[in-house]
């Protein structure tokens, strides 16, 4: 073989194999020949922070995908998703007023009650409906439907408790893809994707134990059924509305904020896609000098402690800050605790802040122990860490989330309320010492990061395939069209029923017919003889 031929070959197989390797340096594969940007309409319904931490996590990756997206959002201007101009924001804080800061007294007494929080719920979602359907822009695209279903090819929104967001992708005519921040909302998953868990074995959202013996299935099943029924009241008591009139758009696909290290596993149909973590950046920042360095001065390790965005810490009960702020003395572990204002009798080996870069936090090797009331969010960012949790369920999902971690062996759950030094500091010497919470919470984050594409990618491929497909109904259960007496098959098991006792009926009716044409004919018989 000749010395150029050689060349040729050497050039051949070093293009071969640099072209997969520089091709797996991008986070966002560029998109293929023949790529068409989509554009997106997004509505963020509900003003709170995690809920539009998830949102804007889901876009973030659409429009670093190319596709152009305008967002309706409570949080205006939070990131730059990309520099090709492919993201518009339209403020809707004046009539979505921001959630969050809420007093512990309320959030203890009343959000933890599943009578306060289902017909709430679907109040609230009720009232944001109204409130962005009231906004000029909305009422626009609404008004001139052709020219809105021109204008986008897709509608993105969350539900919470109502299907009232579901109005404006029937409005305009476009399919619609749904972001649940939460996992999957048992009171609403029938009428979202047309099909319910079972109870027998699949805990319902508000319920924060495993089901296991019968009493957990009676509780559970009492609760499903009382959360089905709550919804439905709730929405037909209240002032009816234009989305009450007219049959809601059913999703072409649901993201739901789930993954299965914390989730249990249950029946979906095809469009129900797992995406638990997208919140999580990658390419996580640095922390901040004062920060940082307050960490890894810390010769025993740190401790971080939030309970997120929704209740102010500083509004706690004296009694439970107390006893928080003497364990916390008792223990060589640096504490970061997020805390509104200025804390009175503060330890010294506590930092206080309205606001930690959470993530960045928990990734530094030397943070040992995560307190936390057990947000989706701050569950996933724990679990991707290998951290331990200490939990403080307040309400909602909260308390099945952690449930899932002590199923996994990586946290233990405490009662606010009931708590005492004591068992507050037995449990966070049981989390640091005993070597076997850290080790789960390792095959835990090993379980979490291993699939087979990123959530991003899931967001990417799903999103297009419903735009290839002219809205992917064939992805949509044909639950969705049944009633609910169709679905639980009873107007089947009713002709089953009466078919049995016809049937019964008929034998018997034959077997007493032949009893006396037989009697009958004995008796004819022994007379004769006589």
């Amino acid at each position: 073989m000749s010395p150029t031929c050689h060349l040729h070959v050497i050039i051949v197989l070093v293009i071969c194999v640099t072209t997969p390797l520089n091709a797996g340096l991008h986070e966002t594969p560029l998109p293929p020949t023949g790529f068409r940007a989509a554009n997106i309409l997004a509505v963020e319904t509900v003003p709170g922070q995690s809920h539009w931490n998830f949102m804007s996590a889901v876009l973030r990756a659409l429009t670093d995908r190319g596709h152009s997206v305008v967002a309706f959002t409570s949080y205006p201007a939070q990131w730059s998703p990309s520099a090709h101009g492919n993201y518009t924001e339209v403020d809707t804080s004046a009539v979505l007023l921001r959630h969050g800061g809420e007093p512990a007294s309320r959030v203890l007494s009343e959000y933890s009650r599943m009578s306060f929080i289902v017909p709430s719920v679907v109040r609230w979602s009720r009232q944001f409906c109204d409130a962005v359907y009231d906004m000029e822009q909305i009422r626009a695209l609404m008004v001139n439907g052709t020219d809105a279903a021109a204008r986008f090819d897709l509608v993105v929104t969350e539900p919470l408790g109502s299907e009232c967001v579901a109005h404006l992708a029937a409005a305009i005519g476009l399919p619609m893809v749904y972001v649940v921040p939460t996992p999957m909302i048992t009171y609403m998953q029938p009428s979202i994707i047309g099909h319910s868990a079972n109870p027998a074995y699949v805990p319902h959202l508000l319920y924060g134990s495993a089901v296991r013996a019968f009493r957990h299935r009676l509780v559970n099943t009492a609760m499903y059924a009382y959360g089905w029924l709550v919804r439905w009241y709730s929405e037909r008591t209240a002032l009816q509305r234009p989305y009450d009139i007219d049959e809601p758009a059913k999703p072409s696909i649901v993201f739901v904020n789930s993954h299965h290290v914390t989730e249990p596993t249950m029946l979906l149909p095809t469009n129900v896609i797992h995406v638990g973590g997208i919140h999580l950046d990658r390419n996580s920042g640095t922390l901040p000098t004062n920060i940082r360095e307050y960490i890894e001065s810390s010769p025993h390790g740190v401790i971080y402690f939030t309970f997120g965005s929704v209740i102010a810490m500083s509004s706690l009960p004296d009694h439970i800050q107390d006893i928080l702020k003497n364990v916390f003395r008792q223990i060589p572990q640096r504490v970061l605790w997020k805390y509104e204002g200025e804390m009175e009798d503060k330890p010294d080996n506590v930092m206080t802040g309205n606001w930690f870069p959470q993530r960045d936090v928990l990734l530094h090797p030397n943070v040992k122990l995560f307190i936390s009331h057990g947000g989706i969010s701050g569950v996933y960012e724990a679990v991707d860490a290998g951290v331990p949790v200490l939990g403080f369920p307040l309400y909602y999902d909260q308390p099945r989330n952690l449930r899932s971690l002590v199923d996994a062996g990586m946290a233990i759950t405490m009662e606010l309320l009931s708590i005492t030094e004591q068992r507050f500091l037995n449990s966070i010497k049981e989390l640091l010492h005993n070597t076997n919470y850290t080790k789960n919470a390792i095959i835990t984050s090993d379980r979490f990061r291993d699939r087979p594409m990123t959530p991003q990618e899931s967001v990417v491929y799903w999103t297009e395939y419903v735009l290839r497909h002219k809205g992917a109904h064939h992805l949509k259960s044909e639950a969705l069209n049944l009633t609910w007496y169709q679905y639980m098959l009873l107007d089947v098991i009713f002709v089953a029923v009466v078919s049995f006792l016809v049937i019964g009926f008929l034998i018997y009716k034959t077997f007493r017919l032949f009893y006396s044409h037989a009697t009958n004919y004995l008796i004819n018989v022994k007379v004769k003889q006589q």
